[in-house]
Parts: structure tokens; C-alpha cells; sequence
């Protein structure tokens, strides 16, 4: 058994037996992974509101980066996340450590829990001073409008590379040792999907609520409830084709030789 194997293995007979033993505590789990990718994305935009008033240019470097602290929160304090557990589960019922109905019902039940932590926390935010002074060109205004443009097509590929990106991290941090280490492919590989724009559901949950909640959601007139959910689907299948199989899967095939040479 590969190392790659019995880490996805131990994962999912954790997540399962979390999952049977109290879905309450499983709910809570997966509002903390959609509460911590909602704070850091709420500093993100203010400070790229902040930044962009004497150096515009910046302003996709510091929200980026900021946004990518998250991650680094739910892994470090075990939030359960949608996009993680498309590849984990994905992989897991692959190797038949898991059925594959299991596997769909806790992703399913993830992803709703992980959209109910970022609403409660969009929420709690738009009751605070930075929020009640959004101005019509904020970040997240120009974010949100941007997403909502793109085509189902553009979605979809930008979902599927976007969730590679996270589970490359996802990938690093099991495999790697050094603590610094683990912290620098997580910033990395999360900043070069949210800085090329690409497309990740959680972290839309994030910013689609921060708008939702407040007053310069008027400014986006495409910000509708149709609108937003065909984009989430979309991004949803998109996100568990990159990591389930593009990352997942592919490496478990990898790892499938009579040779010595494992994959992880």
C-alpha cells in the first residue's frame, strides 16, 4: 500500500465515522471550514479596498494573499471542506475504502454546511463598521460581477484547475514534514488559483454572502438567485472533476505498479 493510499484511507474512515456518530458535530465541523475561508476573504477585500486607494495595481496581491490564510486555518484546525473531500472521498471510494453512496452523502452534507458557516459569518461581518462603508467599487463588487459574467464553459474549467491548485496543497500538507514547509505550498498553490481568478465553490460561498448581505449588492445587477446558483453548480462539478479525479484519482492510478516507484 502506498503512503498516498493509506493517507486517503485514514481520512475517510475518519470522515465516516464522524459522520456516523453525530451529524451535528460533522454540521459544526463544516461551518468552521465555510466560517474561516469567509473571514479571511472578508479582511481580503478590505484590505484591497484599502490598498487599491493609492496603489491599485496591488489590490488582487493583497486580497490573494490574505484569502490564502484560510486554507491554512482549515487544515490546522480540521474544518471539513467540500473541495478537500472531493478528492479524499473520491480517491477513498476509488480504492473501495468507502461506498460510493457514502461518499456523495457526506459531500453533499459537507458543501451545505460549509455555505451555512459562510452565510452566519458574511452576516456577523456586514454588522461591523468596515462593512457598513463598502463603497460601490469595492473589491468584492468587481470580484462578485466578474464571476457572474463568465460562461458555464469558463466555470466549469476554471472550477476543475482551481480545485487542482487545493488539493496540491491538500497534497503537500499530508506529505510534507517541515511546518514552514507545509505553510508555503499551501499559500502558494491557493494564491495562484485565486490570483488567476479561477473558480472555487466555498470560496465563492464567501464572497457571493459578503455581497449578499450588504447595501452595494445593487451595484451587480446579474446578483440574482438564478443567477448565483447556476453559477455554483456549474463550479460545484467543475471543483470535484479537478480534484476527485484530476488530482485523486489520477493519482491512485499512478500509484497502481508492480514497481517500487510510489506517488506519495
Amino acid at each position: 500500500m502506498s503512503f498516498f493510499e493509506e493517507k486517503v484511507g485514514a481520512a475517510c474512515a475518519k470522515k465516516e465515522a464522524l459522520f456516523d456518530e453525530s451529524l451535528s458535530r460533522y454540521a459544526l465541523r463544516s461551518m468552521f471550514a465555510g466560517a474561516y475561508l469567509t473571514m479571511s476573504t472578508a479582511v481580503g477585500i478590505i484590505g484591497a479596498d484599502i490598498i487599491a486607494s493609492q496603489f491599485p495595481a496591488l489590490a488582487r496581491f493583497v486580497f490573494t494573499f490574505i484569502f490564502a490564510i484560510g486554507l491554512v486555518f482549515v487544515l490546522i484546525f480540521n474544518g471539513e471542506l467540500a473541495t478537500s473531500n472531493m478528492m479524499y472521498l473520491t480517491t477513498g471510494a476509488y480504492y473501495k475504502q468507502i461506498s460510493w453512496g457514502k461518499a456523495i452523502k457526506i459531500l453533499c452534507y459537507c458543501t451545505f454546511f460549509n455555505l451555512v458557516g459562510a452565510i452566519i459569518l458574511a452576516f456577523l461581518f456586514n454588522q461591523s463598521f468596515s462593512y457598513a462603508n463598502l463603497g460601490d467599487k469595492s473589491f468584492v463588487v468587481t470580484a462578485v460581477t466578474t464571476k457572474l459574467a463568465k460562461t458555464d464553459w469558463m466555470n466549469f474549467i476554471e472550477g476543475i484547475t482551481a480545485n487542482m491548485f487545493v488539493n496540491m496543497a491538500i497534497m503537500g500538507y499530508i506529505v510534507l514534514k517541515e511546518e514552514s514547509a507545509k505553510f508555503f505550498i499551501i499559500i502558494s498553490a491557493v494564491f495562484m488559483f485565486v490570483f488567476l481568478i479561477n473558480e472555487h465553490l466555498i470560496a465563492n460561498f464567501a464572497s457571493f454572502m459578503l455581497l449578499a448581505f450588504n447595501h452595494v449588492r445593487g451595484q451587480v445587477e446579474t446578483f440574482t438567485l438564478v443567477n448565483v446558483l447556476r453559477q455554483w453548480i456549474v463550479v460545484f462539478f467543475g471543483n470535484w472533476l479537478g480534484g476527485g479525479l484530476c488530482i485523486g484519482i489520477a493519482y491512485a492510478w499512478l500509484n497502481k505498479t508492480k514497481t517500487n516507484h510510489k506517488e506519495g
